[in-house]
Parts: structure tokens; C-alpha cells; sequence
């Protein structure tokens, strides 16, 4: 299976809780390889450019609001099928569906504040690697 690379975030509540460590050894025990990592506070421009395909739903604005709220930490991860393991990693979007072993199903308590956020396919993989890294910070 060929190597590919993914966007992830754990997002401010994820962050607020003190779970960085914890779903950064699970990306990594299950192998996946981090090539980049920051912490940072998203601005209302990013955040929109992130959202950007919600636009025009109505949860927009929550969406927007809450990204915002605090720190997140960017990442991108590589390894062999990375985008669809990492979705299964992390589990269901709704936590109450989520299996248990998984980041959701262990972590998150609403869909609203779900903890983690991945990239589900190789094309929103690239566009969001691009909103947070530049080509010098993937090496």
C-alpha cells in the first residue's frame, strides 16, 4: 500500500482537556508518522478557509465560532492508508455512535465538540495541509 499524507487537528476542546498527548500516542502507536505539528489559535479568515464547503449550511457560524474558541494543534500524518485509518480512528462524528477504542468514542461527549478532526480524502488532505503548513514545514 502506497504511503500517503492526511490533515488532522485536535481541536480547543481537545486541547482545553489535556488530550494532546494522549491522541498523539495513539496516532503514533498505531504507526503513523508525524511530519508536521504546530499549536496554534485559528483566526476567523482560516477558519472559514477550513470550513469553506459549509458555507452555506446552517451551522456555519457554530462551526466558525467554536474553532476559534482556543488553541488547536495542526497536524499532518503519513503513512500507509492514512486518511481511511485515521477516519476509523477516530470513530464516528457523533460520539454517542463512536465505537470505544476509538479517539471519539473514548474522548468526545457531542458532535458539536468531537475532539479530533481529519481529512476524508486525498484532495480536502491537500487543500488543508496548505491553509496550515507551508512547503518549508513539511521538510
Amino acid at each position: 500500500m502506497a504511503v500517503e499524507r492526511t490533515f488532522s487537528m485536535i481541536k480547543p476542546e481537545g486541547v482545553r482537556r489535556g488530550l494532546v498527548g494522549a491522541i498523539l500516542a495513539r496516532l503514533e502507536q498505531k504507526g503513523y508518522r508525524i511530519v508536521a505539528l504546530k499549536m496554534l489559535r485559528l483566526t476567523p479568515e482560516m477558519a472559514a478557509e477550513h470550513y469553506a464547503e459549509h458555507r452555506d449550511k446552517p451551522f456555519y457560524q457554530d462551526l466558525i465560532n467554536h474553532i476559534t474558541s482556543g488553541p488547536v494543534v495542526a497536524m499532518v500524518l503519513e503513512g500507509p492508508g492514512v486518511i481511511a485509518g485515521l477516519r476509523r480512528l477516530m470513530g464516528a462524528t457523533n460520539p454517542q455512535e463512536a465505537a470505544p477504542g476509538t479517539i471519539r468514542g473514548d474522548f468526545a461527549l457531542e458532535t458539536s465538540h468531537n475532539v479530533i478532526h481529519g481529512a476524508d480524502s486525498p484532495a480536502s488532505a491537500e487543500r488543508e495541509i496548505a491553509i496550515y503548513f507551508t512547503p518549508a514545514e513539511l521538510g
